[in-house]
């Protein structure tokens, strides 16, 4: 008799760096599982990908046995790896960080071809290529022109932003200074007039 799956879990977690710890067991310890089992396995399956973080879909059983399937790694933390950065643009397109090869998009689009909904490498390639294009990364001959165009008019347009926003400023820095009379009218009563 198959087991049943009371739930799925999936996590990322650094390749053989699993521990008991938060988040592994924060997320795993209210399902009943042992722990200490989960990191060992993941940890020898993952030892040879070190310095990855490596998804992990985990089946928890009614028995709470369980099972998992390594993913691969995210796509943007594979871009990061090839572009030797930390951090994609907090801007998006409208600032390049870094610029990566046709070859480095290739190899990252092999590595994610598995866990992408692509067929081939071409079309896998153009799903990394708009993944890169959201980080701030160029890819040479693709998009680099265009995004450098971009991101001169987005600095552009930055600029014009900021003197406006410095001139609304000193509009109203020039009303609070200024004293302006203003005559009040009251209704007068019958008795007035």
């Amino acid at each position: 008799m198959a087991k049943e799956v009371v739930r799925k879990i999936t996590l990322q977690i650094p390749a053989g760096k699993a521990t008991p710890a938060p988040p592994v067991g924060t997320a795993l310890g209210p399902v009943g599982i042992n722990l200490q089992e989960f990191c060992t396995k993941y940890n020898d399956a993952t030892k040879d990908k070190m310095g990855d973080i490596i998804p992990v879909q985990i089946s928890v059983y009614d028995d709470r046995t369980f099972s998992f399937v390594l993913k691969t790694p995210p796509t943007a933390s594979l871009i990061k790896k090839y572009a030797k950065i930390n951090s994609g643009s907090k801007k998006g397109a409208n600032e390049i960080v870094a610029t990566l090869s046709k070859d480095q998009i290739k190899a990252i689009a092999e590595i994610k071809l598995p866990d992408l909904n692509a067929y081939t490498v071409e079309e896998a390639m153009k799903i990394v290529e708009g993944t890169a294009r959201n980080m701030g990364v160029a890819v040479e001959g693709v998009n680099d022109e265009e995004l450098k165009e971009q991101a001169e008019e987005a600095a552009i347009a930055e600029k014009a932003a900021e003197k406006r926003e410095a001139e609304l400023e000193a509009m109203e820095e020039s009303l609070h200074n200024s004293s302006v009379d203003v005559e009040v009218i009251t209704e007068k009563s019958s008795e007035e007039e």
